[in-house]
């Protein structure tokens, strides 16, 4: 257990600690999403200070498992920028959503009710980080429920080289049938009905 260090950590972190007051988007006003892994920080990795941005992060840092977060982000607080921010040596790579369902299984065996909760599941995993990357813009850019104007980005972080890489700097969510970058298929949000499940 970590809590005697945490403990220990966090008294020494607060004898100097200044507040920061909740005003709404701060700073530079973008949530990013990005993965659970520790060594990405995109604080460090990106030059930004305690407090200019939101950061949601989930097992591969997907777009649709981030989506209540930013939804809450875009509607309640104004933020107006999302940056998917995905690392090269990602551990979602390395397995599949039926791995997953079959170890959860094999750790609770003759357990019905839990093999049909995960059976029910399915978890974000991809070969490709470059192609992972485009598809949660893709995604956040048809979604019905992010707010038209919102501008969204892609980046790829390499574990070994600490270097970060735009894919796209700039998709924006629109009503238009013209489309940014790499999406020319996309068409009214009114004419089709994108998956916006939370």
């Amino acid at each position: 257990m970590n809590a005697q260090r945490f403990i220990e950590a966090n008294t020494k972190y607060a004898t100097n600690f200044e507040p920061i007051e909740f005003s709404g988007p701060r700073g530079r006003g973008i949530m990013i999403v990005t993965c659970m892994d520790p060594r990405v920080h995109p604080y460090e990795q990106l030059g930004l200070q305690r407090g200019e941005c939101g950061i949601v992060r989930n097992a591969a840092g997907s777009a649709k498992d981030a989506l209540k977060s930013l939804v809450t982000a875009n509607y309640q607080f104004g933020c107006k920028e999302f940056a998917v921010f995905h690392h090269s040596d990602c551990r979602a790579r390395t397995f599949t959503t039926e791995n997953i369902r079959e170890t959860i299984k094999k750790a609770w065996p003759g357990r019905d009710d839990i093999a049909e909760i995960v059976d029910n599941m399915h978890w974000p995993t991809f070969t490709d980080v470059e192609a992972s990357v485009k598809a949660d813009v893709k995604f956040l850019v048809e979604n019905p429920l992010v707010l038209p104007g919102t501008k969204i980005s892609g980046w790829v972080y390499d574990d070994k080289t600490g270097k970060a890489s735009v894919l796209n700097k700039h998709s924006t969510c629109d009503c238009l049938d013209q489309s940014p970058l790499d999406f020319p298929n996309r068409r009214r949000r009114s004419s089709r009905r994108p998956d916006a499940r939370m």
